[in-house]
């Protein structure tokens, strides 16, 4: 029987090699996974067993918000309700410093509570907002970062689909942890408001002011009613629908995804070329979670068959560090992993490991799952990779530079690293609203 770390470096050693010569994810797990059973679990009749496993863990009822949440935010964007609820708010704040930033946060949140995408919200906001700013003379890191912080509110305001694939292979309640983001998400948000707030004091001429049309009160309170409260008010349905326990998440997710086309098809934006492209764009991205839950499960079982977890917790806590040390630890592996390696990526490789160590350190797993979500939020616009950075480049205008992104993202990672700070001092921000 081979030694723990013998085992778990056979395991990652295989992964890692085979993600450098450039194979999937997914099926890089798959392939270490496939080796490690045939190596521990005594060749073909341990392969057969793992997959039979594996197989058993896409029936969970649990994955079934994943493919309907994605659906919701895929027919959100394709039938233009998304640039609608922009427009609006837009409009509505009328003079305002820097009124374009504060509509990319606010609109940004709404949008990013129905797509659950953070990449998906970033291109969105990047093609809508930055030309509109550059053309007012707004400066780089106003236009930019905004965007770049809102599409991190993504990962951790429900519904959002990493919180259930975080929740499904974590093994922890899916209703408490989509509950728990709700007031972090919230606090983000209000940072990221006093931030523009902020840097408008600081230099007026970073958003320089223009001439906007004065529109009466009953127009604002029409397009308040007509083009916001749907949207924001779909939203707020199903989180009162979770929180009061009328609904499962799979149920709240059904709901969402009905409730946005009966939206769209009030609107008389829904077609059948916007329905192809939202369903084609969330099978993709469902047919990826669900190879990445089947890879996840069997990797978890190879770990625990070979002893690589038991040992790799023993020889973690065998350092008799504080609870908050090790926390800060894995917060910043995390942060690392993720300024060379996408999300999913980093949950597939960390969870089986972290997990049941939070659970040994005492930690609340719906707590920890939380400061998981906001390290992947964070490492997503960390400089010198973080994938968020490289999707701005994309949609910024001619002329913008990875500098330039990186400065403008820096004030909004401070703000999400003062919430994590915040959840760590103080615990039932996460954990006090009922479900979670």
């Amino acid at each position: 029987m081979s030694e723990w770390y013998e085992a778990l470096a056979l395991l990652l050693g295989t992964i890692m090699v085979l993600m450098a010569l450039g194979m999937p994810v997914a099926i890089a797990f798959l392939a270490a996974n496939i080796l490690g059973a045939f190596v521990f679990m005594g060749g073909e009749r341990g392969v057969t067993q793992l997959l039979n496993n594996g197989l058993g863990a896409l029936t969970s009822y649990a994955l079934v918000p994943i493919p309907l949440f994605l659906l919701m935010g895929e027919i959100f964007f394709h039938t233009g309700l998304g640039a609608r609820m922009f427009n609006a708010i837009d409009r509505l704040l009328g003079r305002l410093p820097g009124r374009l930033s504060y509509v990319t946060v606010l609109g940004g949140t709404g949008f990013a509570t129905l797509s659950g995408s953070s990449m998906g919200s970033t291109a969105l906001l990047g093609s809508l907002m930055v030309p509109e700013m550059n053309k007012r003379g707004y400066k780089k890191h106003m236009s930019l970062g905004p965007i770049l912080g809102t599409g991190g509110l993504a990962i951790i305001i429900p519904p959002s689909a990493l919180a259930v694939l975080l929740a499904t292979l974590a093994k922890v309640d899916i209703t408490a942890l989509l509950i728990a983001g709700i007031i972090p998400g919230l606090i983000l948000a209000a940072f990221y408001l006093a931030t523009i707030w902020l840097q408008t004091r600081i230099d007026p001429t970073a958003a320089p002011a223009y001439s906007v049309e004065e529109i009466p009160f009953s127009k604002k309170l029409a397009l308040l009613v007509r083009d916001v409260v749907p949207m924001v008010g779909l939203m707020a349905v199903i989180i009162m629908m979770m929180l009061g326990g009328i609904a499962t998440p799979s149920e709240a997710a059904a709901f969402g995804a009905l409730g946005v086309l009966v939206l769209a098809a009030i609107f008389r934006t829904l077609s059948i070329q916007a329905m192809i492209k939202s369903v084609t764009g969330a099978l993709k991205v469902t047919l990826m979670a669900y190879l990445i839950v089947f890879g996840s499960a069997t990797f978890s079982q190879l770990l625990a068959f070979s002893g690589a977890s038991s040992g790799l917790i023993r020889w973690a806590t065998g350092f008799e560090l504080e609870p908050i040390v090790m926390l800060l630890v894995m917060f910043g592996v995390l942060l690392v992993l993720g300024m060379f390696m996408e999300q999913i990526s980093i949950i597939l490789l960390t969870v089986p490991v972290f997990f049941p160590l939070a659970q040994e350190l005492g930690f609340d797993l719906v707590w920890f799952a939380l400061i998981v979500l906001l390290s992947l939020e964070i490492s997503f616009t960390t400089p010198p990779f973080g994938l968020l950075l490289f999707v701005m480049k994309g949609v910024a205008p001619p002329g913008t530079t990875m500098r330039d992104i990186y400065l403008a993202a820096i004030p909004f990672i401070l703000c999400s690293l003062l919430v994590v700070a915040l959840l760590v001092m103080f615990p039932p921000l996460a954990l006090w609203l009922p479900g979670s």
